[in-house]
């Protein structure tokens, strides 16, 4: 598990949640980043949020060892997630979810309450906002700017490209 310090041009400055604090950047090309609060479970009828396996899991009893046999990590799964799909929650993600729960137990970052709505100062780089796919080119933007503006037109039909010979 990663923290995000900053982000460049290429992705983000990331730091490792371990006792090691290694850092190292992660290039948004090649690399597949989520945020903690997107990540979700299999459910029975629609998928369950992390955070909320998370915030039950504070308040279970006790927590099983991540190495815990299957049975034991089902057994607690369903005190602390109980609509999650069993057919598609394997042992092994279970096993992943206790592991980072472990991790984020006693950092700040999983104790503090969720901000109502963040505002960024000028000096703070937005490290959680999505980064844009790809920004629209001056002609580009001046032609959906009048698009929007312009009542609806019905669409033309495409032509068709004519035929090879042979």
């Amino acid at each position: 598990m990663w923290r995000a310090l900053a982000q460049n041009k290429t992705g983000y400055i990331l730091e490792s949640l371990d006792d090691q604090k290694t850092k190292l950047i992660a290039n948004l090309s090649t690399a597949k980043l989520a945020a903690l609060n997107e990540i979700t479970l299999f459910g029975l009828d629609e998928d369950i949020k992390l955070t909320d396996v998370f915030e039950r899991m504070k308040r279970a009893a006790n927590i099983p060892d991540a190495k815990a046999d299957g049975k034991k990590l089902r057994e607690f799964f369903r005190e602390v997630s109980p609509d999650h799909d069993e057919e598609k929650v394997y042992a092994s993600d279970m096993k992943k979810v206790i592991s980072w729960y472990q991790v984020l137990k006693d950092l700040p970052l999983f104790n503090e309450e969720e901000p109502a709505a963040p505002t960024p100062t000028a000096e703070e780089a937005p490290v959680e906002e999505a980064p844009v796919a790809e920004e629209a080119k001056p002609d580009e933007a001046a032609a959906q700017a009048d698009a929007e503006t312009a009542p609806a037109k019905p669409k033309a039909k495409a032509k068709k490209p004519a035929a090879k010979k042979a």
